[in-house]
């Protein structure tokens, strides 16, 4: 058509105006309930010790022992391969980047647990545990030591426990905020949820001691873990889940698949409790669902598989662990727990292979895209945000070097939080802790909240 061609319409202004005004109110509503993804680093995995078991140098005795168990059982990169299948191309740098990382970071997510790995103690020996966790997390805060995320699993809201539960969490916070202020990656951890009402009174709790210690008002987000049926489906046949989301009134920033209470609640034999059973696919088909685009993320569970013992066990409980963390990845789940030190080898060289096999495909689609260059294949804007996205959580845990990334894409850092939908790194919180420079993540006192409620916005971890 010619520039300066006359086109003509049908309809006039006052349609499309009034279309706009019928609409606004549900243009309100999708932007409140799906912001989207935070733009942030999520954590590859969360470590979970025992509250008693808790000490001032647990990350690098982890680190430690996980270096120990891959120089006894996978020295060099060859072993590695042989044990795990990995590509011979892929062998050297993810051994490389395995060792590097648990020397540098051997944890990105730790969680004190005060719930099952705890159990029920006298209250005067669960104050103290409490106290003791908040003074070596804000020691550790201090001086640069503390991993990127770090906080504790209270006891639920479930009746035999609630109270306990709750005075937990306010010893902690307390000894928190007392000490120097909360940490940027605080992350507070809610189990047993089976109706929405809990995680209403989860944030009531996080209200009143915002008002208690006069806090931002949203400061305190949460994890819900999905770990009973009622937190999947309904009597009603309703999934659930969204509405434990909602109840959270934009503080929930996780969700976190409970691999061995969901699957006893649906009846499985222990033998057969796994993150690879049919009924934790659905589990986390619903929960994928429910969370997308509300900026809520998703983690896997564990494997009780524990690869200690002689060799060949080792072995054969790495190839486990190895597997399933790699499933995960390809099904979207970028987050799992690990128990054990001599998991963090194979927690990483599963991350490490992921995103270094799939940096070249994915550079050149996101070049091509940029460029409007075609090729064989067909990408739109939510592909390139993906493709975006693959490469920056590449970068966040160490899989990939931003030299490799820039040379294969030709685009800046910047160009990729754009693609990604991330803000701008200028804008960017400095740290998530409040000593040294960290990965992406929340300043310490940011309000976590992703949406508008009641006049209270913010963003989080």
């Amino acid at each position: 058509m010619a520039q300066n061609e006359t086109v003509r319409t049908s309809l006039g202004d006052a349609v499309r105006q009034d279309i706009g005004a019928s609409l606004a109110a549900v243009d309100a509503e999708l932007a409140r309930r799906y912001p989207g993804d935070p733009g942030t680093r999520q954590p590859v995995h969360t470590v979970y010790v025992p509250a008693d078991a808790l000490t001032a140098d647990t990350v690098r005795t982890w680190g430690d022992r996980a270096l120990a168990a891959l120089d006894e059982h996978a020295p060099d990169a060859e072993r590695l391969a042989e044990v795990l299948g990995l590509p011979s191309e892929l062998a050297a740098p993810v051994h490389d980047r395995v060792r590097a990382k648990l020397r540098r970071e051997p944890v990105e997510d730790l969680r004190i647990d005060f719930e099952d790995g705890y159990g029920p103690r006298p209250d005067a020996e669960e104050d103290a545990a409490a106290a003791r966790a908040a003074r070596i997390v804000a020691g550790a805060v201090a001086d640069g030591t503390a991993p990127p995320y770090v906080g504790i699993r209270m006891k639920g809201m479930e009746a035999a426990v609630r109270d306990r539960g709750i005075r937990t969490l306010d010893v902690f916070l307390t000894g928190l905020t007392e000490a120097g202020g909360l940490p940027g990656g605080l992350v507070l951890t809610l189990p047993k949820v089976t109706f929405p009402q809990q995680v209403a009174a989860f944030v009531r709790l996080a209200e009143e001691f915002e008002k208690a210690r006069g806090l931002p008002a949203g400061r305190l987000g949460f994890e819900i873990q999905i770990e009973t049926t009622q937190s999947v489906l309904g009597p009603d046949g309703t999934a659930t889940v969204a509405r434990l989301i909602d109840a959270a009134e934009g503080r929930v920033t996780g969700l976190h698949y409970g691999t061995f209470d969901y699957s006893a609640a649906c009846g499985v034999s222990p033998a057969y409790q796994s993150m690879d059973h049919p009924v934790a696919d659905h589990a986390k088909a619903v929960m994928q669902v429910a969370a997308a685009g509300t900026g809520v993320r998703l983690s896997d569970g564990s494997t009780n598989v524990l690869p200690v013992g002689p060799g060949p066990r080792v072995h054969e409980a790495w190839r486990l662990h190895y597997g399933l963390v790699r499933r995960s990845l390809a099904r979207a789940y970028y987050q799992g727990w690990d128990m054990h030190p001599a998991q963090l080898p194979t927690r990483y060289a599963a991350v490490y292979a992921f995103y270094r096999e799939g940096l070249d495909a994915a550079a050149a689609r996101l070049a091509a895209y940029v460029a409007k260059a075609g090729g064989d294949v067909l990408d739109e804007p939510a592909t390139a945000r993906a493709l975006s996205g693959h490469l920056l959580r590449g970068l966040d845990c160490g899989a990939l070097d931003f030299a490799e990334v820039a040379a294969a894409t030709g685009l800046t850092r910047a160009d990729l939080d754009a693609l990604a939908g991330r803000p701008a790194a200028a804008a960017r919180p400095p740290c998530v802790t409040r000593s040294g420079p960290a990965p992406a993540g929340a300043g310490p006192d940011v309000p976590v909240r992703r949406t508008i409620r009641r006049g209270r916005t913010g963003r989080g971890p």
